[in-house]
């Protein structure tokens, strides 16, 4: 099979004179190379705009398709690059996987997406649809701890790239956040404006970010009770929740209200926003006033943050950049591979940012207040 039959493929419409039109017709029309063609559909970065334009304007006049089958038959992979996120539905995975988007598309490739809703067999069965796609490489946020699967995958020389979670002792790259600091953050917002009695809302347990965010405002509360004699170490109380939903916060929301009020949370940091959200509107149902009765901070800081009831404080974290990063590092890898070169795996991490809205009222001088309606 030659080059130029590998690429032909039957036209958008209705064929003009009955012929395929094939790379060789478009490089013709346009005055380029067969080379240069391919650069443009493959590796678009390395040609000019302008030829750019002309060769798509040929493409365009010749109603040529790339047949894709064909083009991996000869070249081992496809264009396409696989991600899987354990949670679809939820804007924060939404914005990473529009980054990733952004940057795929950018390079020339396409975008195969899997939700795992969090299960490992799940997973497994995209990862195992990634491999017989032939993908140039993964994206994947990880339903539980590092799974064979992906030590698998790079043993078929198809990279894979960690987002939103750090690979421990494991030969992958990483782009994530720091969710210790995220978590200390808030925590350290809240105790700055005279809360004493704070709660940690959120789970399952096994997910990293959760138990990291809790650690920073467990660190918070350490921080805080040293030499507080006078006023009593500040105390926290730990809801677990089934999963990061508006569900699981409103659920959480009836074990809040339901506490003595002497003994009763002043101050609540949710695991992140879908959680919080549904906090605030349990709390509300439970007539309790946010924030003057109970103070409220989420995580990720997702679009519909600032708009909700309660505008509402959150420790912001750069979500599309993360998926942009996370495809770069995969793609590095990938050139990397192609010219037999070795890459070091890289860990990026983000630093979040604590954004205060009317939930919490808070009057800590480090932190940046919104006025959002």
């Amino acid at each position: 099979m030659s080059d130029t039959d590998s690429e032909a493929c039957t036209p958008a419409g209705a064929p003009r004179s009955g012929h395929r039109a094939g790379v060789k017709d478009v490089a013709r029309l346009a005055e380029v190379s067969v080379g240069t063609v391919s650069n443009v559909l493959n590796r678009p970065h390395l040609v000019s705009g302008s030829t750019q334009d002309r060769v798509h304007a040929a493409i365009e006049s010749l109603g040529f398709v790339r047949n894709e089958s064909a083009r991996q038959l000869r070249t081992g992979s496809s264009r396409a690059i696989g991600l899987v996120v354990i949670d679809s539905g939820n804007p924060f995975f939404a914005d990473v996987a529009r980054g990733v988007e952004d940057a795929v598309q950018d390079a020339g490739g396409v975008v195969l997406l899997g939700n795992s809703a969090g299960s490992p067999v799940r997973e497994r069965r995209y990862l195992e649809l990634f491999e017989e796609n032939r993908v140039r490489g993964v994206l994947i946020a990880p339903s539980g701890e590092e799974s064979p699967d992906l030590r698998g995958l790079l043993g078929l020389g198809i990279p894979v790239v960690f987002l939103d979670r750090y690979p421990d002792g494991a030969p992958f790259s990483s782009v994530t956040v720091d969710d210790v600091t995220g978590g200390r953050l808030a925590a350290e917002h809240l105790l700055a404006a005279g809360h004493r009695r704070l709660a940690f809302v959120g789970g399952p347990s096994t997910l990293r970010q959760v138990r990291e965010r809790r650690a920073g405002v467990e660190a918070a509360l350490r921080g805080a009770g040293a030499g507080s004699s006078a006023t009593g170490a500040p105390q926290l109380l730990v809801i677990s929740t089934p999963g990061l939903t508006t569900d699981a916060g409103r659920s959480a929301a009836e074990e809040v209200a339901a506490t003595d009020p002497r003994l009763r949370p002043t101050g609540v940091i949710a695991a992140n926003d879908l959680v919080a959200i549904g906090l605030l509107q349990g709390l509300l149902r439970q007539d309790l006033r946010v924030p003057e009765d109970v103070a409220l901070v989420g995580y990720d800081d997702i679009e519909f943050a600032a708009s909700s009831a309660v505008p509402l404080s959150s420790v912001r974290q750069p979500r599309e950049e993360l998926g942009r990063t996370g495809a770069g590092l995969l793609y590095e890898q990938i050139e990397a591979q192609e010219r037999g070169a070795t890459v070091p795996t890289r860990q990026v991490q983000f630093r979040p940012e604590l954004v205060v809205r009317r939930s919490s009222a808070s009057r800590s001088p480090g932190a940046r207040l919104r006025t959002d309606p």
